[in-house]
C-alpha cells in the first residue's frame, strides 16, 4: 500500500470512529424507545433480550473505538517498517469495525419479533425507527462506506422480507420501496467515502507539500549557515579563517570603543617556525595533522572571550582583551609558546617552535594593529625561535622607515639615485684581484643611508624586486665592461639574489638574456645566494640550473649558519662558497673557529669548490687564512665596498696582474 493511501485509510479510520461514538447513543435511545413500545404492546420480554443484545453490541462497537491503534500514529515522515506495521492496524481496525456494524446490524434485523413482523398495531412505529436509524448511519458514516452498508444491510432486508410474507399489494410495494431505499443508501454511502478519500488525499497533499517546502526551506537554511561557516572559517582546523577573524574582531573592537575601553584589546599574532620542514620531512598529511593540534592547543589556551584564528598557512592570531580577563600579553605569549612546543606525536621533539608578535596598544583600526603585530612578529623570528616580541617605538620607527622606502624607491630607481659599489676579492696572496662583489647603496634624502637588506625588503613590499634586480644587473655589466676594457676580463664580478628574487621572478631569463643582449662571456657573472634558498629547492633549482648551463657561476653566500647540506650543494650547483664572517672575524684568538674553517676548506677541497673566506678584519687573520691555505680572501682589511669612479681611480689604476 502506498503512503498516500495509507494516510487516507488513517483519516477514514480516525473519522469512523468519531460517527460511531456519536451514533451510539443515539442507536442506544432509540433501542431504548424500541423496548418500551414492546413493553406498552405485550411483548416486553422479547424487547429486554433483543435491547440486551443491542447493548453488548453497541458496547463492542465502543470499545473497538476507543481501543489503541498504533496506525493512528502514522505520519509521511516515519520510517518504511513503522509505516508498513501502522498500515496493517488501520486495516485490522477497520475490518473489525465492519464486522461489529454488521453484528449491531444483525440485532435490528430481529426487531420484527417485536411486532409480529411488521403487522402489529406499533409497525409504524418500528418502520420509522429502522428507516431513520439506518439513514443516520448513513449520514454520519460518510468514511468509510464498508461500515455504515454493514449495519444497514440485514435491518432493512429484514423489514423487505417481512412485508414480502405479509402479503398484500401495499405491503409488497412498500418491501420494494424497503429495497430501493436500501440501494439508495448504499449508493450514497459509497459516493460519500469516494468524497472522503479525495479531500483526504487533497489535504494530505497538500501537508506533504507544505512539508517538503518546510524541508527543503529547513535545507536551504541549513547549507545557507554552512556557507557562512565556511565563509569565515578555516576548513582544516575549525578556528576562524582570516575573513572571519576580521569581520568578528572590528566587531569585537567597535563594542569596546562602545563601552568605553577602545584600546583595551591585544593582538597576538603567531608564525611556525619549522613547520616547512615537517612538511617536507614528513609529507603534508602529518602537517595538516600538527595544524590540527595547534589549533586545538590554542583554544584550550585561549582566555575567555578571545579570538582564534589561522590566517593561512601557518600563520595563525589571537585577540583578547587583557583587562578583562587578568591576563597580561606577557603571560599568554609565554603560554601559546609553551603549548606549540610541546613534543608531536610522529617526530622528534623540538623539530616545531613557534614565534610571536604582540600589539597590545591603541589604534584606530584592525588592519593597524594587524600590521603592526607582523612587524613584532618579523622582529621575533629575526631573533630565533620560541620567542615572543612586543611592538614598541623601535619597531614603528623601522615600520615608518620601511614604508617611506616603499614610497620612495620607485622614484629613486627612475632618477638612478641608488648606486652599486664593489668590493674586491683577493687570491691568496692578498694582492692578486680576482673578482668584485656588487653590493647595493642607496643614500636616502631623509634617512640616511639604507641598509641592503631593508632596501630587498622594501622592494618586496612595494612590487619592485625584479626593477631593482635590472637595475644592479645593469650595473654590474657596466662594471664587466669596464674590466675588459682595462684588460681584467677574468675578473669575476658577483651580485646577490636574494631567495625572494630568485623564487618569484625569471632570474634566469633576465641574467643570460641582459648579458647576450650585451655580448658579455657569462663566465665573468657569479651569481650568490644564500643558504636560506636551500630552504625551497624546488621552486630554484631549474632557475640554478639554467644559469649553471649558460655558464654562469654560482656562489653560496653565508656558509655555515644556515641549511645547507652535501645534498643541497649539488643539487644549487654551486662551484663555490663563501664562508661567513662570524667564523672568519676574531679567527687568530679562536680555536673553534680555526676547526670550522679547516672543515669549510677540507669540504670544498673534496667536493672541488672554490672557497671564499669573508669578513677578513685584520693583519692577524689574514696571516691565519693564508698558513690555512684559503683560496680566496674578502673583507675590510683588504679592501672595503666602493663607488665605480673611486675603484677606478684607485683599484683598477695601472693594474695589470689579476688571476
Amino acid at each position: 500500500m502506498g503512503r498516500l493511501q495509507a494516510l487516507v485509510r488513517r483519516d477514514q479510520l480516525e473519522a469512523v470512529r468519531r460517527s460511531v461514538l456519536t451514533a451510539i447513543p443515539v442507536n442506544m435511545l432509540l433501542g431504548l424507545a424500541s423496548v418500551l413500545v414492546a413493553f406498552q404492546g405485550g411483548n416486553g420480554r422479547a424487547g429486554m433480550i433483543w435491547y440486551a443484545a443491542s447493548t453488548g453490541a453497541n458496547l463492542l462497537r465502543n470499545g473497538l473505538c476507543r481501543a489503541a491503534c498504533s496506525g493512528l500514529a502514522l505520519t509521511a515522515a516515519m520510517p518504511p517498517n513503522m509505516a508498513a506495521a501502522a498500515s496493517r492496524s488501520v486495516e485490522v481496525h477497520l475490518r473489525a469495525s465492519t464486522l461489529a456494524a454488521l453484528l449491531s446490524g444483525l440485532v435490528w434485523a430481529f426487531q420484527p419479533l417485536l411486532c409480529a413482523g411488521y403487522t402489529s398495531p406499533q409497525t409504524l412505529f418500528y418502520l420509522t425507527i429502522t428507516c431513520g436509524i439506518t439513514a443516520g448511519a448513513v449520514t454520519h458514516g460518510t468514511a468509510y462506506a464498508r461500515i455504515p452498508c454493514s449495519f444497514i444491510l440485514l435491518p432493512l432486508l429484514s423489514v423487505a422480507l417481512c412485508l414480502f410474507a405479509a402479503g398484500g399489494f401495499d405491503r409488497c410495494c412498500l418491501g420494494a420501496c424497503v429495497l430501493l431505499y436500501l440501494a439508495a443508501l448504499s449508493r450514497n454511502a459509497f459516493q460519500s467515502e469516494a468524497g472522503f478519500r479525495e479531500a483526504s488525499r487533497l489535504k494530505n497533499d497538500a501537508n506533504a507539500l507544505a512539508r517538503s517546502r518546510a524541508e527543503a526551506q529547513a535545507s536551504a537554511n541549513a547549507l545557507v549557515e554552512e556557507m557562512r561557516w565556511r565563509a569565515t572559517h578555516d576548513d582544516l582546523t575549525g578556528l576562524l579563517n582570516r575573513a572571519g577573524f576580521i569581520q568578528q574582531a572590528e566587531a569585537r573592537l567597535d563594542l569596546l570603543a562602545a563601552e568605553g575601553k577602545a584600546g583595551t584589546a591585544c593582538l597576538l599574532l603567531l608564525d611556525l617556525d619549522g613547520f616547512k620542514s615537517v612538511n617536507d620531512v614528513y609529507g603534508h598529511q602529518t602537517g595538516d595533522r600538527v595544524l590540527v593540534e595547534v589549533a586545538r592547543r590554542l583554544r584550550a589556551a585561549l582566555p575567555p572571550g578571545g579570538l582564534a584564528a589561522r590566517l593561512g598557512g601557518d600563520e595563525f592570531a589571537v585577540l583578547y582583551d587583557p583587562v578583562a580577563t587578568g591576563v597580561p600579553y606577557a603571560v599568554l605569549a609565554g603560554g601559546l609558546i609553551a603549548a606549540v612546543t610541546q613534543p608531536f606525536d610522529g617526530f622528534d621533539e623540538g623539530r616545531l617552535g613557534v614565534s610571536v608578535g604582540v600589539h597590545g596598544e591603541p589604534e584606530p583600526s584592525l588592519m593597524a594593529m594587524l600590521s603592526y603585530a607582523d612587524e613584532a612578529l618579523y622582529a621575533s623570528k629575526a631573533a630565533g625561535r620560541n620567542r615572543f616580541r612586543l611592538f614598541d617605538v623601535g619597531l614603528r620607527d623601522r615600520l615608518e622607515m620601511r614604508r617611506d622606502l616603499e614610497r620612495d624607491l620607485s622614484q629613486a630607481l627612475v632618477e638612478n639615485a641608488l648606486e652599486v659599489w664593489f668590493q674586491p676579492i683577493y687570491a691568496l696572496d692578498a694582492r692578486t684581484l680576482v673578482g668584485l662583489e656588487a653590493l647595493v647603496r642607496w643614500q636616502h634624502p631623509r634617512l640616511g643611508w639604507i641598509a641592503p637588506p631593508d632596501l630587498i625588503a622594501a622592494a618586496a613590499m612595494a612590487g619592485l624586486t625584479e626593477s631593482l634586480l635590472r637595475f644592479i644587473l645593469d650595473q654590474v655589466c657596466r662594471m664587466m665592461q669596464i674590466l675588459r676594457a682595462e684588460g681584467l676580463g677574468t675578473v669575476r664580478v658577483a651580485m646577490n639574489v636574494s631567495p625572494r628574487e630568485m623564487a618569484q621572478i625569471p632570474v634566469d631569463e633576465i641574467v643570460t638574456g641582459r648579458l647576450g643582449a650585451l655580448g658579455l662571456p657569462p663566465a665573468q657573472l657569479e651569481i650568490e645566494i644564500t643558504e636560506e634558498t636551500a630552504l625551497d629547492l624546488g621552486a630554484v633549482q631549474g632557475k640554478l640550473q639554467a644559469l649553471s648551463r649558460a655558464g654562469i657561476r654560482v656562489a653560496l653566500d653565508d656558509f655555515g649558519i644556515g641549511y645547507s647540506s652535501l645534498s643541497s650543494l649539488r643539487q644549487l650547483r654551486a662551484d663555490r662558497i663563501k664562508i661567513d664572517r662570524s667564523f672568519v672575524t676574531g679567527l687568530s684568538i679562536c680555536d673553534d673557529k680555526r676547526g670550522l674553517v679547516l672543515a669549510v676548506l677540507g669540504l670544498g677541497n673534496l667536493l672541488g669548490l672554490e672557497v671564499v673566506a669573508e669578513g677578513v678584519e685584520s693583519e692577524e687573520d689574514l696571516q691565519m687564512l693564508q698558513a690555512m691555505g684559503c683560496p680566496f680572501l674578502q673583507g675590510y682589511h683588504l679592501g672595503r665596498p666602493m663607488p665605480v669612479q673611486k675603484l677606478k681611480a684607485t683599484l683598477l689604476a695601472g693594474r695589470t696582474k689579476a688571476a
